[in-house]
């Protein structure tokens, strides 16, 4: 199954736990809505924010009724999830296992993406322990980070050497030039992200299971102060990209209610959260995208690659359901917003039949067809 899981990385004290706390309040506030788990007591699960699931539950309604006898239509909403890991704050010489480095860097390579945390408030109660300089701070994580994989690539070209020799095995060798390539990069000082890696060299890099090839979503953590009244400080160009959060605001923002805390981001002149900003770039970074199911049961998001065919996105549902696929009923979601009714779309003949050849769209409502 297609999911997103963001590891929260930085050095200590730069508002990584303040983030991850403000994470599971959000969560726990959810839980009359919408499932959720706390897998350890550093690992949260969190609803995507998604405005369709609301939308359809009135379609379902409108097509259904509000149902009788103490149930509810639909019966359950299930948003999609982030899991996100609260990983223990790193410091410089990590990588020889400094602090907790061994454990930080292992968290690390479980994760499908990076939220890099970089301190940019001041804070005389809060001890700092990198530099003043966010920028410095930044390049102190992915040095480690890149350390650490030019070790693990160090004892891995080894064993390869042993097995290209003789073999006629094109992948071992593809496996082995690529090894190589990156980690001549890495000695120069260049993340394995930034080498141009082919799409092939990406595949076969895919089991060396490196720190520098997960994609990394810059955070930036800055005052409420700074937040109201962004011409206060210039960020460096390197930090442009950055999403900018105020943890401690996030902390505050779990505590409200739905309205409050778009009333309150209002004021602020905020149109989304930063949890809601760093969950959006994830999706981004990643290639993923949603599909929508709906109906009396439950109005539920899938996440999916983009480019993903209909039958594989049916087997996320149930592996049944790729094995005996059929056919997909599809309508875009905001197609079926202005109709109002599942029902009536189809009387409409905007409802379409889609094969096993058909590209999943983000937004795209399907009925899945399939026989066993």
């Amino acid at each position: 199954m297609s999911s997103l899981s963001i590891g929260i990385v930085g050095l200590p004290n730069v508002g990584k736990s303040t983030l991850f706390n403000a994470l599971l309040k959000r969560q726990a506030a959810l839980a009359a809505n919408y499932p959720f788990a706390t897998i350890e007591p550093n690992i949260g699960v969190v609803d995507v924010p998604d405005h369709r699931l609301e939308e359809l539950c009135k379609i379902v309604i409108n097509d259904y009724g509000r149902g009788s006898e103490g149930r509810d239509i639909p019966e359950k909403v299930t948003p999609a999830v982030v899991k996100f890991y609260d990983i223990a704050g790193l410091v410089k010489g990590a990588s020889k296992g400094e602090g907790l480095g061994n454990a930080f860097l292992g968290h690390i390579r479980e994760v499908s993406a990076i939220a890099h945390v970089v301190r940019s408030f001041e804070d005389e109660n809060v001890v700092r322990a990198g530099s003043i300089d966010p920028v410095s701070d930044k390049e102190t994580i992915n040095t480690e980070l890149l350390l650490s994989d030019i070790q693990s690539l160090e004892n891995t070209i080894g064993k390869l050497e042993k097995e290209v020799r003789g073999s006629t095995d094109k992948e071992i060798k593809l496996k082995h030039e690529t090894a190589k390539k990156i980690l001549e990069g890495l000695n120069k000082g260049v993340l394995a992200t930034d080498l141009g890696l082919s799409e092939e060299e990406l595949e076969a890099s895919k089991e060396l299971n490196l720190l520098t090839l997960k994609p990394q979503i810059l955070v930036l953590n800055v005052s409420e102060q700074y937040l109201s009244n962004k011409n206060i400080q210039n960020i460096d160009k390197s930090l442009e990209e950055s999403i900018i959060i105020c943890a401690k605001l996030e902390a505050d923002l779990a505590d409200f209610d739905k309205n409050e805390r778009e009333n309150y981001l209002k004021e602020l002149g905020i149109e989304y959260s930063g949890l809601d900003k760093l969950i959006k770039k994830g999706y981004e970074i990643l290639g993923l995208e949603t599909f929508l199911t709906a109906g009396p049961k439950e109005v539920r998001a899938w996440t999916i690659k983009k480019g993903t065919k209909a039958p594989q996105a049916a087997g996320e549902i149930h592996t049944d359901f790729e094995r005996g696929f059929i056919s997909a009923e599809i309508i875009n979601f905001e197609t079926l917003l202005e109709i109002g009714s599942l029902k009536k779309a189809k009387e409409k003949g905007l409802v379409r039949l889609e094969g096993k050849n058909y590209e999943m769209h983000d937004g795209d409502v399907v009925l899945f067809r399939f026989s066993v």
